[in-house]
């Protein structure tokens, strides 16, 4: 069989020397195989010939039928990458890159038309969101609303910060989340969804504790800030790093059967959360959801009316909220607004 294979080896040398095409080279090993078996089959036993060329017709046919199942296996691992990779390019076709800042693409006129039609937004205003950058405080009861609806409405980065993880008593009002996602930490949990929402849209989670040494640094990030946090330490911290970076923040508070929103901006002459709450309050009024209890549909409101306003903040539409909260009381479906005023002597933006 050595002399087969070193006569096999001279014709695929002299092939490549001639730059012959391998599917050339391929055919004349095959024949020189078809050959040697012819050999082993016609000839008697003990031939020279057949001697020289391995001596049996049995070795050359399992020989054949081992490279027949190994070029079997190989075009069926290239079909499957084939599949493979015509997927691949299907999904990609399905679901486009994130837009970078310019024109709109057709999907994205398409998408955002009911936007692009208001004439208070149009597509001056669809264009200011796909270049803003938003940064969510919490991925809860508030924040899950206001970041659905935010990426819906094209907002281009959209941040979210949350060291906590989804539970089964989230699940009542944190609409982001699911069932299957329990123990997920709750940045992650979001970003799924809000890139199955709107997969044009760049979704940063950050799965930490929002602390001093980070607050200013990453908000200086970010266009504007939207605070959904539940504890008034939290909401302080937010307030002084913003203040710090110069960006407005607009906050939402539930508790029960009641919510508030308002935009805090001290560089657009609004106040901030220091001016109107001075002091915490005391431990009895300033309880959490968990402690309180709160009906299930209000974060969605309150959540809902903050992205509300910060796509007005963003489009330069209507009146906002700078310097005024509006105050929501679910269980006798009354409204009701109060100005408020900066602190000349505030300690966090009193030198302003």
């Amino acid at each position: 069989m050595l002399f087969v294979f070193i006569l096999a080896g001279a014709l695929w040398g002299l092939g490549a020397m001639m730059k012959t095409p391998v599917q050339a080279r391929l055919y004349m090993l095959g024949l020189l195989y078809v050959a040697v078996l012819g050999v082993q089959v016609a000839l008697p036993a003990g031939h020279p010939l057949r001697e020289l060329t391995g001596g049996s017709p049995a070795l050359w046919l399992l020989f054949g039928g081992g490279l027949v199942l190994v070029l079997l296996y190989r075009a069926g691992l290239n079909r499957l990458r084939g599949r493979a990779e015509t997927a691949q390019a299907r999904r990609e076709e399905r679901v486009p890159p994130a837009a970078s800042d310019g024109p709109f693409t057709g999907e994205e006129l398409e998408r955002y038309a009911r936007h692009i039609t208001l004439p208070d937004i149009g597509g001056g205003g669809q264009l200011a969101l796909k270049n803003a950058k938003v940064l969510v405080v919490g991925a809860g009861g508030l924040g899950a609303p206001a970041l659905l609806y935010l990426a819906a409405a094209g907002v281009g980065r959209l941040g979210v910060i949350d060291h906590d993880v989804v539970s089964l008593s989230n699940l009542q009002r944190q609409v982001i989340h699911t069932d299957a996602r329990q123990d997920m930490p709750k940045v992650f949990s979001a970003e799924m969804t809000l890139k199955a929402l709107n997969p044009r849209i760049d979704v940063r989670p950050y799965n930490r504790e929002l602390t001093e040494a980070i607050a200013e640094d990453l908000f200086a990030d970010y266009d504007l800030i939207l605070d959904g946090t539940d504890s008034f330490a939290v909401r302080a911290l937010v307030n002084r790093a913003a203040v710090a970076a110069g960006r407005p923040v607009i906050a939402g508070a539930i508790s029960a059967w009641e919510g508030q929103v308002t935009l805090y901006d001290p560089a657009g002459g609004a106040p901030c959360m220091a001016c109107v709450f001075p002091e915490a309050p005391a431990a009895a009024l300033s309880a959490t959801c968990a402690e309180t209890g709160v009906i299930g549909a209000l974060p969605g409101v309150v959540g809902s009316m903050m992205a509300l306003e910060a796509v007005k903040e963003i489009c330069g539409a209507g009146a906002g909220l700078r310097g005024r909260m509006l105050i929501y009381d679910a269980l006798h479906a009354e409204t009701r607004t109060v100005r408020m005023q900066r602190r000349a002597d505030c300690p966090v933006c009193g030198d302003l």
